[in-house]
């Protein structure tokens, strides 16, 4: 017997992922879960058939391997950081980096992201909105928080027994990212005034782009990590204005590389100041 809470993997998928239990409910004479990835940002839908439930000494297992990998690429990013700084750093200037507004429709990853922004240097606001709610609340929340960077996302995936990539019914989330990146350029339409991340696991990559972000999910319609929008923000934060973000390097340095993320030329978002206060 499950519960709602509780962690499940899929038979059908070889246990590769793990999920929580978010509802349950009866789908004829069949009862179904709807899963959240505890490490991807995927909803997906399984029978409670197909479900095994993982132990907590399994859970902390994956939980651990998966913060290892992690932070690895933190400490990757932040060393590449300050041997940049140490070359460039006269004494006298001072670094702005660009500030976050990040909305998620996971509690949980959006808690997450904002801790690793504040520990990567980054003045990060967040709000917790469901999918569904980001393109009704998004212009104001933009209007109430100045913002150079601005990440949408939460869950997402290909529908099971579509077969068209190109089209938004296709998709779980899909149309409300897009939906939400038109209103956010309704208030910003410069593409280097407000940089614009957007999408989860398996988003139509195309379709986000299209509507006006930098960056996007998925290229090749895979599962992303709760992370990559972090590591595609902490580039783009602390690259100079008058710079254009490295697109090849910026998308090596996240979890799911080119076949999870991508984007277009992009202006960084760090400004220097001068003189440095003694104070």
């Amino acid at each position: 017997m499950f519960d709602v809470g509780d962690i499940v993997a899929r038979y059908s998928h070889k246990q590769d992922l793990f999920f929580r239990i978010v509802q349950i409910q009866a789908n004829g004479g069949e009862k179904t879960a709807l899963l959240k990835g505890i490490n991807t940002r995927l909803l997906a839908d399984a029978p409670l058939n197909d479900l095994i439930e993982k132990n907590p000494t399994e859970v902390a297992y994956y939980q651990l391997k998966d913060l290892q990998d992690i932070y690895q690429k933190l400490n990757v990013v932040v060393n590449q950081r300050k041997g940049i700084q140490d070359k460039n750093d006269t004494g006298e200037y001072f670094e702005i980096p660009g500030r976050v507004l990040h909305l998620d429709g996971d509690e949980d990853y959006l808690n997450q992201c904002i801790k690793t922004y504040q520990q990567l240097g980054l003045e990060a606001k967040g709000f917790c909105k469901s999918e569904i709610e980001q393109p009704k609340v998004i212009y104001k929340i933009l209007h109430e928080n100045p913002a150079d960077i601005l990440v949408l996302t939460g869950h997402d995936g290909f529908l099971h027994g579509k077969k068209d990539f190109r089209s938004l019914d296709s998709y779980r989330s899909s149309r409300y990212f897009v939906q939400s990146v038109i209103e956010a350029r309704k208030f910003q339409p410069n593409r280097d005034a407000l940089v614009i991340f957007a999408g989860a696991c398996q988003s139509n990559y195309e379709a986000i782009l299209s509507a006006g972000a930098n960056f996007a999910s998925s290229p090749k319609r895979i599962l992303i990590h709760a992370f990559d929008p972090v590591f595609i923000v902490e580039r783009i934060a602390h690259t100079p204005i008058d710079g254009m973000v490295s697109l090849k390097d910026i998308i090596q340095h996240t979890v799911t590389g080119t076949d999870g993320v991508g984007g277009i030329e992009t202006r960084g978002q760090l400004r220097r100041g001068y003189p440095r206060s003694p104070y």
